[in-house]
């Protein structure tokens, strides 16, 4: 198998995750390691540098001015790679030593695309716990998606996929004038194509960890990156449960506006927010568990108005405005 690493001014978290990988309980002649530096202003270079020869570099040239670098840096990757396993995470991740163990065995099932689980870090900010249950769900409802066939969902950081279907269903290609969605689109092509052969790497041994955003600016801009690809997904099951949810959020928050005139409307609102939380407590309660998160359960009730409010927000942005990344300015 081939892994691959984008990195674009990593210099901070890179080392911890090259060291994970390379501890891996995982035969070492059958994995290679690639790191695609896209364009990196720091020393991420330099430090990938110092794995060699147990992992390879790739520069992006600066003359590149591809509308989406992260699916060029993959892409550089996989055209370099002779693994016929792609396996992609990102460079603020971590692994435990049986993850690329646990990728390997959903692969000899005969599935070509694994989604796998991440799991985002807390800290004592009340920022970290909300990314971390927000994030906790939303990969609930990946691999309970997947599952059921309902619909797909991924993240780069953790999936893997075969690297003859990669080509066979044209790679990324489709969706080039986004930044963003290289996982989802993919993973959407491939299950299109190859029906039942995707799959949710339900086990704990898979998960990967990354750390939280440090502040609200990079939080909105994260979160209006992922909301940004929404528009052009091609699966109608899966925009039907996005279009449900934001209009659920919104009506809330409709209801709490407009107790200004109706003051009825305020009562309304805390009883449809108490009835959220009960319908979504047994679902979070056993991603908690099996995430082991369960000191964030307490916070879920306490932080529904502002998730409310977070996906309302997000989304409608996500769909009119720009973001930054890595010092770029992306749409």
């Amino acid at each position: 198998m081939s892994v691959i690493i984008p990195a674009r001014n990593e210099e901070k978290n890179i080392a911890n995750c090259l060291e994970a990988i390379t501890r891996q309980n995982y035969p070492s002649h059958l994995v290679e390691i690639i790191v695609v530096n896209d364009q990196s202003t720091d020393s991420t270079a330099s430090i990938v540098a110092q794995f060699a020869p147990a992992v390879r570099l790739i520069n992006i040239p600066a003359s590149d001015t591809s509308l989406s670098p992260k699916k060029k840096a993959i892409e550089t990757g996989i055209l370099a790679s002779t693994g016929d396993l792609i396996v992609t995470t990102d460079a603020d991740c971590t692994s435990g030593p049986q993850w690329l163990s646990s990728i390997e065995t959903a692969y000899a099932r005969n599935n070509l695309v694994i989604a796998a689980p991440v799991r985002i870090t807390t800290n004592k900010s009340l920022l970290s716990k909300f990314q971390s249950l927000d994030f906790l769900t939303m990969q609930g409802i990946t691999g309970a998606g997947i599952s059921r066939g309902i619909h797909h969902m991924a993240n780069g950081a953790n999936l893997a996929y075969d690297k003859k279907t990669f080509f066979e269903v044209g790679g990324f290609s489709g969706n080039e004038q986004l930044a963003s969605g290289d996982d989802m689109f993919l993973i959407q092509k491939i299950a299109n194509k190859f029906p039942g052969k995707v799959c949710y790497l339900k086990r704990q041994e898979a998960i990967l960890d990354t750390l939280p955003v440090k502040n609200l600016h990079e939080f909105f801009q994260q979160r209006i990156r992922w909301a940004g690809k929404a528009a052009h997904y091609k699966e109608e099951k899966l925009i039907a449960v996005l279009v449900l949810v934001y209009l659920t959020n919104l009506m809330l928050i409709t209801l709490l506006l407009s107790s200004i005139f109706f003051p009825i409307s305020i009562l309304l609102f805390f009883l449809l927010c108490i009835l959220k939380f009960i319908m979504e407590y047994p679902f979070v309660r056993q991603l908690t568990i099996f995430f082991n998160q369960q000191k964030l359960l307490p916070w879920l009730l306490l932080l529904q108005p502002l998730h409310i409010l977070y996906i309302v927000v997000s989304g409608f942005f996500g769909q009119i405005k720009s973001y930054e990344w890595k010092g770029r300015k992306l749409k």
